[in-house]
């Protein structure tokens, strides 16, 4: 992705700019690695020549893997010539960063087994099939273990890199760039963004007859002892087969279902806050208010807000 390769360049020149500023030599020297001296993106529309090929590149601090474009496991074979030259680096003490979607290369490199990673919402289910000993922890913007890092979804890369800027510098120097270039610094979520769709990608059919159930019927209380029963299955039976095909519990999915369809209606309807917990089928304002804060990030009152200009000006 274009983005991810001039963002971090325009923003690596803005530290060495800082210290331009006091009177000190450049801090950081970035370059682009490729495995091929050209490569074209967009259909040909840009063109993409890198500094260095990754046989010239001995050692090195850091790698940031930017996103990839188009299909996930076919970029990921195309790509695929960067895995050893990447574990051979980490192995010799440099870090790795992945942007967005460049997570589903930094996992298929095994570094990141039994550790955390954040990728784009959209690609959670896609990245937790093909890569289920990854802790994906969707709703973050940022991970950092063992120094490997990762970032949630588009230009959350941004943040990314302003972490990365503050400890390869300092928080003065993070702040400068976060003000330059208008990022909202420490931003950790990207809950507020995230739109529920239920994974559906799998083949077990009573699983998605319940979904499509809870789905179709948001306003009522449904139980998990009526779903078994409505698909002639043992409780415990549906459970498991649930949680395994969708990656989440039914509790879960029915709150969910029923966040997403509350979001919608703060989005674009004149209703208070109170009517539209109604509508989705709570009856408990805590409840609703708790469960709501917990899937977005934000109150219900802080979302409609954010989203809804007509309702903000009603207010």
């Amino acid at each position: 992705m274009l983005a991810n390769v001039e963002g971090p360049r325009q923003l690596f020149q803005c530290v060495n700019q800082y210290y331009a500023m006091q009177g000190k030599p450049p801090l950081i020297t970035a370059e682009l690695v490729g495995i091929t001296p050209e490569v074209k993106l967009r259909d040909g529309m840009y063109s993409i020549r890198p500094d260095k090929l990754v046989t010239d590149v001995k050692k090195t601090d850091l790698i940031l893997i930017p996103a990839m474009d188009g299909d996930l496991k076919q970029a990921l074979e195309v790509n695929s010539a960067f895995v050893p030259w990447i574990v051979s680096q980490y192995k010799t003490g440099a870090e790795v960063a992945s942007m967005c979607v460049g997570a589903f290369l930094l996992a298929s490199t095994g570094l990141l087994h039994g550790r955390k990673c954040a990728t784009h919402w959209m690609f959670a289910a896609e990245f937790r099939s093909m890569f289920p000993e990854v802790e994906l922890v969707v709703e973050k913007i940022i991970t950092d273990e063992h120094g490997i890092y990762s970032s949630g979804g588009a230009f959350s890369y941004l943040n990314l890199l302003l972490h990365l800027i503050e400890k390869i510098a300092d928080r003065t120097v993070a702040v400068f760039c976060s003000k330059l270039f208008q990022i909202d610094i420490d931003r950790s979520t990207q809950s507020p963004f995230v739109i529920f769709q239920g994974q559906k990608d799998h083949e077990d059919e009573p699983v998605k007859k319940a979904q499509e159930f809870i789905e179709n019927n948001v306003s009522e209380k449904i139980t998990v002892d009526q779903l078994a029963a409505m698909f002639a299955l043992g409780r415990r039976n549906l459970e498991r087969r649930f949680k395994k095909a969708t990656n989440n519990t039914i509790a879960e999915y029915i709150q969910r279902v029923k966040i997403e369809a509350a979001k919608k209606q703060l989005e674009t309807s004149r209703k208070n806050i109170n009517e539209v917990m109604y509508d989705v089928g709570y009856s408990d304002t805590k409840a609703f208010r708790t469960i709501f804060k917990k899937i977005t990030g934000l109150s219900p009152m802080e979302y409609r807000n954010k989203y809804n200009k007509e309702a903000l000006v009603l207010a």
